[in-house]
């Protein structure tokens, strides 16, 4: 589970999303209402219209437009009927603005999704939430103060990395195992119980209620023009608290890190665990928009910013999350059960100065991009090297002494350890070195230049879990066995 534990909100323009949040821990539908105006219904060629006017952007990392989403559903109405899917999973350790979002300002998410919904004439709204948390439970109590329970249904699902892709978020809302599907198939054209679906993450849907009581001129009478209004930013890592930021596109990055007392150290994540590090050189110099933090090198995607500090290891905290996303593959293809394990101990191997391990890492990275069912392993590898490129120093000293001298202080957000997560372990005493359970399960095991094998450091994934118990009932050791690690 990933706990939501934001402590402050901050502001860098006018409190937009965040309106009201300063007076009060959570706006109940009375209070919600004497902060925003209550909507008129639109109709969907309205709706394209603002949208496209002020080039309404996806916030949960692939930037999609909206609009198009939006007239992909629309030409099936028709002929079928519709849905309204919020994606409000966030199963990337380091956000929190979505889960700040349903937690303490419900009713403006639920008013994007119920203008969507009523300008399609959808058959029901969906909001596809972490289970057993927080946000779970402020949606429900929302949905109930509307008196909209049986139209608008809250979908707990197991929280995972990858959670949040369309087309695993769709299988989970339907009751299957929440994993990719392995094609492409759009949410638009089969989505929640095989019908045409809108899907859109948690805070495009209070982007759209704000653009509708707004209207598209005052919206955009802030940020850039190429990227008008606010947004939100997930700041955590090396800063004086958790914290979520609206922000106006444009500002200074450097001034979002001050605000936030950020000690950057050798550099920062953006983007997240799919997005890429940068210089601490790159990081003051960056703007906050799609386009400025593109031209700094880096990626927004959905807004999450991760200084380093100095006094931790950045490689070894690159090492820590490439272990961790090899773990939350779905295991359906070649790059995500070989090919990320492999990225995974490259890196462990460069961090202790293991020659050619560079070499390793490079072609490691190369082999997975572009070839996976889904985007996570092309995500991982950018993440690994821009590490590479972002840390070229700390990469020179590892590779010559196998440490830069600073430890790894798990500076990166990680989602606690829950009672599923188990690892295989060795009783080293007993390993003959007989080499069986890396010819069993390579995705874990691989074999150092002895014969005896080297595992990667996170948890056994769910698809690897009865190959890692076969391994242990077949080593003739009896030096194998699953543990919590």
């Amino acid at each position: 589970m990933i706990p939501y534990r934001v402590s402050k909100l901050r502001r860098m323009g006018p409190a937009r999303l965040t309106a009201g949040l300063d007076d009060n821990r959570r706006l109940d539908l009375d209070t919600h209402y004497t902060i925003h105006r209550q909507l008129d219904g639109e109709t969907v060629d309205g709706l394209i219209a603002m949208a496209e006017e002020v080039d309404l952007r996806g916030r949960g990392g692939a930037a999609f437009p909206f609009a198009r989403k939006l007239r992909a559903v629309a030409a099936h109405t028709r002929t079928s009927d519709t849905v309204v899917l919020v994606n409000a999973a966030e199963g990337e350790p380091a956000s929190m603005k979505d889960k700040m979002l349903l937690t303490r300002t419900p009713h403006l998410v639920l008013e994007g999704a119920l203008l969507a919904a009523s300008a399609l004439d959808a058959k029901e709204v969906v909001i596809a939430t972490p289970a057993g948390e927080l946000a779970e439970g402020s949606m429900m109590a929302a949905v109930a103060e509307r008196g909209l329970i049986g139209y608008v249904r809250v979908v707990g699902i197991q929280e995972r990395f990858i959670s949040g892709e369309g087309g695993a978020l769709v299988k989970a809302v339907n009751g299957e195992l929440g994993m990719p599907s392995g094609r492409k198939v759009r949410s638009s054209d089969s989505g929640v119980n095989g019908l045409p679906t809108l899907l859109s993450n948690t805070e495009t849907f209070a982007q759209l209620a704000l653009l509708a009581e707004l209207g598209p001129q005052e919206y955009a009478s802030v940020g850039t023009p190429q990227e008008p209004g606010t947004i939100l930013l997930s700041v955590s890592g090396s800063v004086a608290a958790p914290t979520v930021v609206e922000c106006t596109p444009g500002v200074p990055l450097a001034a979002v890190l001050d605000m936030c007392e950020a000690r950057v150290g050798d550099g920062l994540l953006v983007g997240g665990y799919h997005g890429k590090w940068l210089s601490a050189a790159d990081a003051y110099g960056a703007i906050v928009s799609r386009r400025g933090m593109s031209q700094s090198g880096g990626e927004l995607g959905a807004g999450i910013i991760v200084p380093l500090g100095s006094d931790t290891c950045p490689l070894g905290e690159t090492v820590r999350v490439a272990a961790y996303l090899a773990a939350q593959s779905a295991g359906q293809c070649g790059p995500c059960r070989m090919g990320l394990p492999s990225l995974a101990r490259a890196m462990a191997e460069l961090t202790v100065g293991t020659p050619g391990a560079l070499d390793l890492v490079q072609q490691a990275a190369t082999a997975v991009r572009g070839r996976g069912a889904c985007f996570h392993p092309d995500g991982t590898s950018r993440f690994v090297l821009s590490a590479l490129e972002a840390f070229a120093d700390d990469v020179e000293e590892h590779r010559l002494n196998g440490t830069c001298g600073r430890p790894t202080k798990e500076v990166l957000p990680l989602p606690i350890a829950d009672a599923s997560d188990v690892r295989l372990v060795v009783d080293w005493t007993r390993c003959q070195g007989h080499g069986l359970c890396a010819h069993l399960v390579p995705e874990l095991v691989k074999l150092d230049h002895h014969g005896y094998p080297v595992f990667i450091d996170s948890p056994v994934p769910s698809w690897a879990k009865s190959e890692a118990q076969r391994a242990v009932e077949m080593c003739p050791a009896l030096a194998l066995r699953i543990g919590a690690r």
